[in-house]
């Protein structure tokens, strides 16, 4: 348990509470109440995994930070006060400090936001985690994480709206705020509260107003919607701003005031109009991921095809499953496949504890995308064997020993579900509220047409030179490939299409993506969507071929070729574009120019900076 000193002040010690029985959002703010009794009061908590229930009376009831906009002066007291007591290094902050200003001088305001951990109601990192490492507590309402569980995929990260989860690059997991806990057991407020000069910062039972405060919104400006987790932090701001504020951290992001009087993200072109290739910039931390999700895409439209199209009766595909390509051509869909879920696991900040991503099936898309993939691979995998024996030569040495067709066709089905189970959570791990960009219908459009156009390529790549030495038809697979590049390449066109018009209407980060998109990566963006022009019009001018001539051929490896370019450009894109609702920083902290500025000239080699150099 916290020691509490002889001589506390009083304002460190919580109040009773005077509120309501029901919180902003209509949840019951009695803790054991909200869960029918499910969850037992009086529960150890084991802080410091010390056993004992602490003295505090309202343990069991939804606690809060209140936020008064008005009074913080910025001298993030409370982010050094929670970096002391956590024992954090200088690159991570559970609370940090950010400023939002706008007018003309002399009229020129600036607002301070301080922000940590909101231990919502509706907690997406608890969801999102693939192995649990989060547990929301009937006591104090607390969404605590476990560093020790986690392995550091960072998905919390991505789904956060606040970004209150700290990865560490260096120790590879994830740590956030705990509430103070070991704080509140004794009746003692958080260590950033009991800090604040200004009388900034509160906390006490949600929704039970501080001392002289009016206010209890749960909104302000630089802050994300909170219907996306129902935040548990109340807000006073009584001082008017303009009605354009804008953020010193670099983030191309400004937030203009509605006819509702609500401040909302649009887009601040401070960073001009001019369009650049960029390349260089394409390169991030989620290239892993890029990896596993090209490689695995293409897999599975390879499998599609070679599969579905011998069950189908296609007799071109019926060729090649008889010839002696057709194992080669499983062990290379197997062999992606396993690419891929190598290249998932080096994404990981720990990756040797792979094995915990299964842990949140009931509610992760990442456990249930990893699960999908992983059986698509096995049962691929024995498909292959079983189809060992449905080969010629095999069925020639074995006779009738040499037949499994049941096996085979069986295993086949089931990794076509596996992959489409996989494929599907995949795309929904990309359906984040907290990053607009990715929330798009348009991304599922992106990675079914990737597996279309790189499956086709596969099957034609394989195939047609199989069928060309054993004297089948050649030109009937080839053109089978080009069906599913042309119907893939369409998809995807559309799709982009859709989302560009989507995003340019958008007032959220979405739009700010768009921006960069259309600037920073402006010659790089249209690159790529020429090239899918590109080649969905040289796939349809191969489809009118009716020889398979050098011609032919010449122009189908360009076309492959174009295909690989295309996907990773996009791909690469599809990372590094994307910008979060995080809260607001400030000149030098939490400023994405700033890291890179300093990564730049050698001050990231300097600990107490606070910037990590790259090493993933």
């Amino acid at each position: 348990m916290w020691k509490v000193r002889d001589d506390e002040p009083s304002y460190a010690f919580l109040k009773e509470p005077t509120g309501p029985e029901v919180n902003y959002y209509e949840a019951p703010i009695d803790l054991i109440a909200r869960t029918g009794g499910a969850l037992p009061a009086g529960r150890e908590m084991f802080i410091n995994e010390e056993p004992g229930v602490g003295n505090n009376p309202n343990r069991n009831k939804q606690h809060a930070f209140h936020f008064t906009a008005d009074n913080c002066i910025g001298c993030h007291a409370c982010e050094a006060a929670c970096s002391e007591k956590n024992d954090n290094p200088a690159h991570i902050s559970f609370r940090s400090v950010g400023y939002v200003e706008g007018g003309t001088y002399p009229d020129f305001k600036r607002m301070n936001i301080s922000m940590a951990c909101n231990h919502c109601d509706d907690p997406v990192c608890l969801k999102g985690c693939p192995t649990r490492a989060y547990t929301k507590h009937v006591e104090y309402g607390a969404v605590l994480q476990d560093p020790e569980t986690c392995f550091g995929c960072g998905y919390c990260t991505w789904v956060c709206p606040y970004n209150a989860p700290q990865l560490d690059p260096i120790k590879g997991q994830v740590s956030k705020c705990n509430m103070c806990v070991d704080r509140l057991e004794v009746n003692l407020k958080p260590a950033c509260v009991s800090a604040c000069l200004g009388n900034a910062l509160n906390f006490g039972v949600v929704d039970d107003l501080p001392e002289n405060r009016e206010q209890g919104k749960t909104s302000i400006p630089g802050f994300p919607d909170p219907e996306i987790t129902h935040p548990n932090i109340r807000f006073q701001q009584i001082k008017n701003m303009p009605d354009e504020v804008t953020r010193p951290d670099g983030m191309e992001v400004k937030y203009h005031k509605g006819d509702d009087g609500q401040y909302r993200p649009v887009v601040d072109q401070k960073k001009g109009v001019e369009k650049k290739w960029s390349l260089g910039k394409l390169s991030s931390r989620e290239n892993p991921l890029v990896i596993f999700t090209l490689v695995s895409q293409t897999s599975l439209g390879a499998f599609l095809l070679s599969f579905l199209g011998a069950q189908l009766g296609i007799e071109s595909i019926i060729a090649l499953r008889e010839s002696v390509m057709y194992i080669p051509l499983m062990a290379v869909t197997v062999g992606l496949a396993g690419l891929g879920m190598v290249m998932s696991a080096t994404h990981l900040g720990k990756p040797w504890r792979f094995y915990r991503g299964f842990n949140n099936l009931r509610h992760s898309p990442v456990c249930r995308e990893g699960l999908g993939m992983l059986l698509y691979m096995v049962f691929a995998g024995l498909h292959l064997l079983a189809m060992l024996p449905e080969n010629r030569v095999f069925t020639a040495l074995l006779g009738e020993w040499g037949s499994f067709p049941v096996v085979a066709a069986t295993t086949g089905y089931l990794a076509l579900i596996a992959g489409a189970v996989g494929l599907y959570y995949m795309y929904r791990c990309y359906r984040i509220p907290a990053r607009p960009f990715w929330n798009h219908w348009q991304t599922g459009s992106a990675f079914l047409g990737t597996a279309l156009t790189l499956g086709g390529a596969v099957l034609g790549v394989i195939g047609v030179p199989t069928l060309m030495l054993i004297g089948g038809d050649g030109l009937a697979i080839l053109k089978l490939s080009l069906v599913s590049i042309v119907i893939g390449s369409a998809l995807e066109g559309v799709g982009l299409w859709r989302h560009g018009l989507a995003m340019n209407k958008a007032n959220n980060e979405g739009s700010v993506s768009h921006y960069i998109q259309c600037t920073l990566f402006g010659k790089s963006y249209m690159l790529r969507n020429l090239l899918t022009l590109a080649n969905l019009l040289l796939a349809v001018a191969l489809l009118s071929s009716a020889e398979l001539g050098v011609e032919t051929l010449v122009a189908s490896a360009l076309l492959c070729g174009s295909i690989i370019t295309t996907a990773l450009i996009g791909r690469c894109l599809f990372y590094v574009l994307v910008v979060p609702t995080t809260m607001p920083g400030a000149f030098f902290w939490k400023n994405k120019d700033f890291e890179e500025h300093a990564r730049d000239i050698g001050l990231a080699n300097m600990p107490q900076v606070g910037v990590v150099a790259h090493t993933h």
